[in-house]
């Protein structure tokens, strides 16, 4: 049983990696063209969030959101939420409509035609480079400017650590909200890290619950509340979390 457990774990992790390739081989043509400039970033976010959708529904995921407050069309926001598998971004797509932009590790990059399109449409971060954070601050500036909304997940990368329900927060996020006077919205991932957890060997299909939680205002606020904004927001995620936790245990009980 053990062995057959495995196998298909192997299976199911490579397929993985397959869905990700054939939506894009397929829309290749059109991909290309909407990343020619910065312009047709919209018209490619549409194509991301499909590309999304399908490799979730192909790895047998399927998922159920609460939405607290609802995001307003043509308006910028900044996204944020816990971060504990590769698959938050399928689902952050998925999920959201409003076309945004996310801010990730130049890691991703590396994967096969995946980071092709990674590299040309995120913001990307070298997490050891004190120069590489000033020009995603520039960069997600820019994007902001542009009417689009930014994604970052704040804990900045997956804790090596899988026990940590929700590790600290960084503070670029809330910088930029500040900054900008944008609305944050806080989102809680409840199930992803037990489908698809970055252990090669574990996982499965199933659901993945989630919640958009109510958002929080930046309006009035000055760099002198950054820390008690970050503070706020991470407090309100990791409630987020502790409440689905409860709520998965009087299911087992």
């Amino acid at each position: 049983m053990k062995i057959l457990k495995i196998a298909f774990w192997i299976i199911w992790r490579i397929w993985f990696y397959v869905l990700m390739a054939v939506p894009i081989l397929i829309m290749l043509p059109l991909l290309l063209i909407s990343i020619i400039s910065e312009k047709g970033y919209p018209y490619f976010f549409k194509m991301a969030r499909i590309w999304a959708k399908f490799i979730l529904f192909g790895m047998g995921f399927y998922y159920k959101i609460k939405k607290e407050q609802k995001l307003i069309k043509n308006k910028s926001y900044m996204i944020v939420a816990n971060h504990t598998s590769m698959t938050d971004i399928m689902l952050m797509l998925a999920i959201i409509k409003n076309p945004f932009v996310f801010v990730g590790k130049k890691e991703l990059v590396k994967i096969p035609l995946f980071g092709f399109f990674y590299k040309r449409t995120c913001i990307l971060v070298d997490r050891n480079s004190s120069k590489s954070k000033n020009e995603v601050f520039k960069r997600a500036q820019s994007r902001l400017n542009q009417g689009l909304s930014i994604c970052i997940f704040p804990e900045g990368g997956v804790p090596d650590d899988e026990s940590i329900l929700l590790d600290e927060f960084k503070d670029g996020a809330f910088r930029l909200a500040i900054d900008h006077q944008i609305p944050i919205v806080p989102i809680v991932f409840a199930d992803n890290k037990k489908r698809f957890s970055y252990t090669f060997l574990s996982g499965g299909p199933g659901k993945m619950r989630g919640k958009i939680l109510p958002f929080v205002e930046t309006e009035g606020l000055t760099s002198e509340n950054r820390k008690e904004l970050k503070d706020k927001v991470r407090q309100i995620i990791y409630n987020g979390l502790i409440e689905f936790e409860k709520k998965t245990s009087k299911v087992l009980v």
